[in-house]
């Protein structure tokens, strides 16, 4: 059986459209677009799932080529962004969710060892936010502060 080239080098998921400029079958206007992006963030999506709802249900290919900024952008202005940078609560709830299997699944080394890279990796991020003034210079990494701020989350 012949294999057909798609021309895409992977065989899944999407990929992100090659234009620069609105498309003409787009309809929306910059202001729609914004708007669409607050109302959705005042319904506590993150920035991805924003993205891929304008994607999905309305039809927009990306926001920025419209907006010229991106989707985080538009809620830091619009005072949607949450106080702790997303990609880093994302890496505290799988902290979080991996204390929790290692305190059933005490045996489980490998886990154990991708928590210790995941705390790694939480620390560097902490240090980069910190850096850049996105986190106050007085924050630390601590599994007992990640678990309830993910729990208010």
């Amino acid at each position: 059986m012949a294999r057909i080239y798609s021309g895409k080098k992977g065989s899944s998921g999407s990929h992100k459209p090659p234009f620069k400029t609105v498309p003409k079958w787009v309809k929306e206007e910059k202001k729609d677009v914004e708007g669409l992006v607050v109302e959705l963030a005042k319904q506590k999506y993150p920035s991805a799932k924003i993205g891929t709802i304008l994607r999905d249900a309305y039809g927009i290919p990306t926001s920025s080529v419209i907006t010229g900024r991106k989707i985080s952008k538009i809620m830091q202005e619009n005072g949607y962004y949450p106080e702790i940078p997303e990609d880093l609560m994302f890496m505290l709830r799988k902290a979080v969710v991996l204390r929790a299997h290692l305190g059933l699944n005490k045996s489980d080394k490998h886990s154990k060892r991708g928590l210790q890279n995941l705390e790694s990796k939480i620390r560097r991020l902490t240090k980069y936010y910190i850096r850049e003034n996105k986190l106050p210079k007085s924050w630390k990494y601590d599994p007992e502060k990640a678990r309830l701020i993910i729990q208010k989350w």
